[in-house]
């Protein structure tokens, strides 16, 4: 595990410009801004108006008359194109306006005048609405409130490497994490479908299949970060998943990794380059890319409920695979070296998937292999 210390080594410079930083450490980091900021820079409340006038006359070295004058003529009540007792409407633009500004905003709206638009989709609608929800959330118990000065990063998880179309296109979901959380909780906060994948052959049974889904059967995972395994160790049938690339890596020219468990880590302990991907593993061979974008003090502005975290503010949202019966209802069911349908491996929803397969009595028709199928678009 990195250990933390001062200095410019821990401020995040670009190693490859535009791309990623170096790697810093993020608790020294977090010190040296706290170091440098004055503690009403980062705090909470919000100062009063008598004392933002002050340190404005200061820092411009002018009278209060001066400012007075000045909070009057740049107020937005003299920022008007129309009489002072006329009630304005903010989407007309007067026609005869001499500000370029109202100009190009004429313009922009006789143009949109002439498009043809489709009716917008339900994803485009509530394509921010997650972090719109936890904008300036609070809580009313203080102990669950986010403390001043602390960090707040953002991770990108992209889609498993199965996923060939979205590989390199998306992320697929954007977490936002507190600095003295553990990487345990970062692990429980990704949803992969993965997780819920129940396995096994049900085409004899199919009203015995098992309860349980294999995130409670398969509980060992690991992060990857800057040449340490940290594996989820919490449960006693945790196994070192990351033991087998490690040997792997013994017979090739690679240095030696480190290993540390996730439960016992805070990202405060890391040493990370922001922009850099990394790896988190799941369900022994399941894996997504993960990139730290952002690390930043939190402001008074961001949900300071610290039992919303880690915050979920992105998901992409998948087509559901709908049942190849009738096209109607999401599949529940996948079928292989099926007679009866007319493709192989075949989709089909519970209720067409038994009509077609078993009579009144409950009776297998035909010889095929019948596997529970769990929709990637369940998690929308």
């Amino acid at each position: 595990m990195a250990e933390g210390g001062g200095g410019m080594e821990n401020v995040p410079v670009y190693e490859n410009v535009d791309v990623n930083t170096k790697p810093f450490h993020i608790g020294a980091f977090r010190d040296l801004w706290l170091e440098a900021l004055k503690p009403e820079q980062y705090s909470f409340s919000r100062p009063e108006a008598a004392a933002e006038d002050v340190e404005l006359m200061e820092e411009m070295g002018v009278s209060a008359e001066t400012l007075e004058e000045v909070k009057t003529i740049c107020s937005t009540e003299s920022l008007r194109s129309h009489p002072a007792d006329e009630v304005p409407d903010p989407d007309v633009v007067p026609p005869d306006s001499k500000l370029a500004t109202l100009k190009l905003r004429k313009k922009k709206q006789d143009y949109k005048k002439t498009l043809v638009r489709e009716s917008i989709g339900r994803h485009d609608i509530y394509a921010n609405e997650m972090e719109m929800l936890a904008v300036g959330r609070k809580t009313d118990n203080p102990r669950n409130s986010v403390p001043e000065g602390e960090i707040i990063l953002t991770f990108n998880i992209v889609y498993p490497v199965l996923f060939e179309r979205f590989k390199y296109v998306r992320a697929y979901q954007t977490l936002h994490v507190l600095g003295s959380q553990k990487l345990t909780d970062l692990r429980d906060a990704i949803c992969c479908v993965s997780d819920l994948q129940v396995f096994g052959e049900f085409s004899n049974t199919p009203d015995t299949v098992p309860q349980f889904i294999s995130k409670d059967h398969y509980k060992s995972a690991f992060f990857f970060f800057e040449g340490t395994f940290f594996n989820d160790m919490r449960f006693p049938e945790c196994r070192d998943i990351s033991k087998t690339t490690r040997d792997w890596t013994k017979n090739k020219d690679f240095p030696d990794f480190k290993t540390a468990k996730m439960e016992d880590t805070l990202f405060y302990d890391l040493r990370v380059k922001v922009g850099y991907p990394y790896l988190y593993c799941h369900q022994g061979d399941c894996e997504h890319v993960v990139i730290l974008t952002d690390v930043r003090l939190a402001h008074r502005d961001d949900c300071l409920d610290g039992t919303l975290y880690p915050l979920m503010t992105h998901k992409h949202r998948v087509v559901t695979r709908k049942c190849c019966a009738c096209h109607l209802y999401i599949s529940r069911w996948i079928t292989t070296n099926d007679t009866l349908a007319p493709m192989d491996p075949c989709l089909f929803c519970d209720q067409c998937f038994r009509k077609l397969h078993y009579d009144d009595d409950g009776n297998k028709l035909g010889d095929f292999q019948a596997y529970v199928y769990v929709d990637a678009g369940a998690l929308n």
